[in-house]
């Protein structure tokens, strides 16, 4: 028996012609816990230094940026694919396109800052608690997953399963619950370890444990999430994470050999 109807509200408010939605809302206050977070940190590493707001304002605005943008090249021949004013103006946004946009971000405003030290196990925590907010409003805007005859399946009405181009009243995967479940079980071991020693010797261990973590549950949470199979069985979100996989083992690597790593 599933739990029952999925709560699928994309639209909080409407203030005459404009409708705020769900999915913006959530992500606006996961910035804002992200940030509070990322100052607790900050106070309690005593690591204050007016040189960290570039390094915040870097990640934001590039974040933000390929949030957006990065879901862009949807085809392999860019012709097929939106103008990126439209893609701006218009287009879907990736979580796993943010991150690294926020990663680059933070690289800039370090470098334009002048910030000489790792600011990745600061962030660590803070991503982690955003995230599991933000991901409150793709709860409650986006389809939940592929059909499961789990008992925790939940089910969308007619209205809502034609317009998210899913199955009605079928128990779907609640993939969004998934993901806000990691992330809050993500947050409290970081916090929990973030002082062990194995952490501490190395600056930026714990923000790379956290991506590779994370990374490996996205991969695999993928396939109940419902989203577009394009290559071998996988979706773009799963082909974007094999090819930052390189990337990932290097700065894994990096973490053991020397004492601090990027970020």
């Amino acid at each position: 028996m599933a739990l029952g109807s999925a709560p699928v509200h994309p639209v909080i408010i409407r203030i005459g012609p404009v409708a705020i939605l769900s999915h913006d809302v959530f992500v606006a206050l996961g910035i804002v816990v992200a940030s509070v977070v990322l100052l607790w940190e900050i106070r309690r590493r005593r690591a204050q230094d007016e040189r960290l707001w570039y390094v915040l304002a870097g990640a934001l605005v590039g974040g933000a940026l390929l949030a957006r943008l990065g879901t862009w090249a949807q085809h392999l021949d860019p012709r097929d694919n939106a103008p990126l004013l439209e893609q701006w103006a218009y287009g879907n946004r990736s979580i796993l396109s943010g991150l690294v946009g926020a990663y680059l971000g933070a690289l800039l405003g370090k470098r334009i800052s002048g910030y000489p030290h790792k600011t990745g196990d600061l962030f660590a925590p803070a991503v982690a608690a955003g995230m599991a907010v933000g991901r409150i409003g793709c709860l409650l805007a986006e389809p939940p997953g592929t059909p499961t005859s789990l008992p925790w399946g939940i089910r969308l009405d007619t209205a809502h399963a034609a317009a998210m181009h899913v199955p009605a009243h079928v128990p779907l995967h609640p993939s969004f619950v998934y993901e806000i479940l990691f992330h809050l079980a993500a947050f409290g071991v970081l916090l929990a370890v973030r002082g062990r020693q194995w952490f501490v010797e190395k600056p930026g261990r714990l923000f790379t444990v956290y991506l590779a973590a994370y990374a490996a549950f996205r991969f695999g949470v993928e396939f109940v999430r419902g989203n577009e199979v394009v290559w071998a069985g996988l979706t773009r979100s799963q082909l974007f994470l094999l090819a930052l996989l390189p990337l990932s083992g290097l700065r894994f690597a990096l973490s053991h050999r020397s004492k601090e790593v990027p970020a």
